[in-house]
């Protein structure tokens, strides 16, 4: 499967810029989810990927192949770039069976492909089948009916699965009747004969194709009823639908009428399937049970997923590297833990994680031995230990030179004639410090800050409540879910997020000792919301 390359890549309306400057590769066999809040840009990238949407600048690579450059002024269209595209909506034609649904695509295929005796190939493979007919005559006894009569139309899906054949060769094969015990060895020798005796004459390969100089000979032509029927029978097989073909759209649940969509997408063998939220329609437990699908499809096809979603749940659970986006922006492209530890801003550390990770406002200073003493809660003592050494002034230093160089780039990009100045600016990331008492951040003056105003980002497993605990608070809200609880503990008039696993009941109102441990405390810059470093802290 190929890898997939975007440098550069902008979209815009105006001045509004759904995709900013993006640089991305997706690795050939990779499930990649594209995820963020709505509006940000995710269904657009895996648009301009697919050839739906054409970008206002940039190139995109799949493979070896360039699909779209604007500097060169190619554009390939979106069936010419052998993706699939699985939809929110199934589509799927309400007139046609599940067979004719899968297959419909496939019968307006005209390309160059293999010239192929299928006749001479379809000998062979039942030649084969028939060196060995009591296999065949071990299927057509699993058949047979309460009366002892075999059921044709079951003996024929059987034969399908159990050799890997088309409906037509599962004909012939059943026409041999091999159930009354005929000696079919002549019939088998025949059909060795025909096979070799058109690939000597035909100069065809083992797979009976053309060959001139080595290489196979194409022609421009439409998929054969085997071909298509072989096709068919394969993807059913995988999204586990074959017992479904003879059915009607109607006639399915959502999940069966999903699998279907996904066969469909499959059957031409795409390089790469794209999916736009494909499961959003479904309930919350067929939404599980596909995912599962979903993670076993993708072994079993080897093909590079890319799978839009705002479900951070589904992107941590699906995926082999998230590229979060936000506002056009890519914020982080990363292994799905990574993400989740070691967040690169405010923004994806508020993004991922159920529930959802606590922020504290602290005032700090870093000491001579390297720890940042804090101060928060309105004035609880606090020491961050951070797990890599840490120079605060350095790193300050570097933020300011980087900003004042991407200021200068800026200036520059401004003063050509085709710059357009971005409308959605982007901001640093609002985050929500929890309160008994919700202030309007509307009514807010913003704040001016120094480098000692920073953050703490303090996921919900690290707290914990323990007899003795440094923080002395009280249980304001729990949620018990059986293996565990989710609770909310007051500290003054801040609130905390822990996740406490066990079947303890708390009491709301009761008193609570906080301690906060775990070695991936977060400390992030305020202003410009990047993360500093990961530790441990000290109440």
């Amino acid at each position: 499967m190929p890898e997939i390359k975007l440098e550069h890549v902008t979209k815009r309306w105006g001045k509004f810029y759904a995709v900013d400057d993006l640089n991305l590769v997706i690795a050939d066999n990779s499930f990649v989810t594209l995820l963020g809040p709505s509006g940000c840009g995710k269904t657009t990238t895996l648009r301009m990927i697919a050839g739906l949407e054409t970008p206002t600048s940039g190139r995109i690579t799949i493979g070896d192949k360039v699909v779209f450059d604007s500097s060169l002024g190619i554009n390939v269209p979106a069936n010419k770039r052998k993706v699939g595209f699985l939809f929110q909506n199934y589509a799927l034609w309400p007139n046609m069976t599940v067979y004719q649904n899968i297959a419909f695509g496939l019968s307006n295929i005209k390309e160059p492909l293999p010239k192929v005796d299928f006749e001479a190939k379809n000998a062979a493979r039942l030649a084969e089948i028939l060196q060995n007919p009591g296999e065949v005559v071990k299927v057509l006894e699993d058949c047979r009916d309460k009366t002892g009569k075999i059921d044709e139309k079951k003996a024929y899906i059987k034969l399908i699965d159990a050799f890997t054949i088309s409906l037509y060769t599962a004909k012939k094969l059943y026409g041999y009747h091999l159930e009354s015990g005929r000696d079919v060895s002549g019939e088998a020798a025949a059909l060795r004969s025909k096979a070799d005796a058109a690939r000597k004459a035909q100069n065809l390969n083992e797979n009976f194709e053309a060959v001139e100089n080595g290489k196979p000979v194409l022609e421009i032509r439409k998929l054969t009823r085997e071909e298509i029927d072989l096709s068919v029978r394969r993807v059913s097989r995988i999204v586990k639908i074959g017992m479904f073909m003879d059915r009607y759209p109607a006639e399915l649940s959502g999940g069966q009428q999903q699998r279907v969509a996904i066969a469909r997408t499959l059957a031409p063998e795409p390089s790469v399937l794209f999916m736009d939220e494909p499961l959003s329609n479904l309930d919350a437990k067929l939404r599980l049970e596909m995912r599962y699908e979903l993670q076993r499809l993708h072994v079993e096809t080897g093909s590079t997923f890319v799978y839009v979603t705002h479900d951070q749940m589904e992107a941590m659970t699906l995926a082999t590297q998230i590229c979060l986006i936000n506002n056009g922006v890519l914020q982080q492209y990363d292994a799905p833990l990574t993400v989740y530890n070691q967040p690169n801003n405010l923004f994806v550390a508020d993004f991922v994680g159920n529930p959802s990770i606590n922020f504290v406002e602290v005032r700090g200073a870093q000491r001579s031995d390297g720890a940042v003493e804090l101060t928060a809660f309105d004035g609880q003592k606090l020491v961050f230990k951070p797990a890599r050494p840490l120079d605060l002034a350095g790193w300050f230093r570097a933020r300011d030179e980087h900003d004042a160089l991407l200021a200068e780039q800026h200036k520059k990009l401004a003063a050509e004639k085709s710059y357009v100045e971005k409308a959605n600016k982007d901001e640093t990331f609002r985050y929500h410090i929890a309160k008994v008492e919700e202030e309007d951040l509307s009514l807010q003056e913003e704040p001016v800050l120094t480098n000692e105003d920073l953050v703490l980002g303090v996921r919900p497993e690290f707290i914990d409540i323990v007899d003795g605990g440094a923080l002395e608070g009280e249980i304001y809200g729990a949620m018990p879910t059986g293996m565990e609880s989710t609770i909310k503990v007051r500290l003054g008039d801040f609130l905390l997020t822990g996740v406490v696993f066990g079947s303890t009941l708390f009491t709301i109102g009761a008193k609570a000792h906080v301690d906060i441990s775990g070695n991936n405390i977060m400390l992030f810059d305020r202003k410009s919301g990047k993360c500093m470093a990961f530790g441990s802290l000290e109440c």
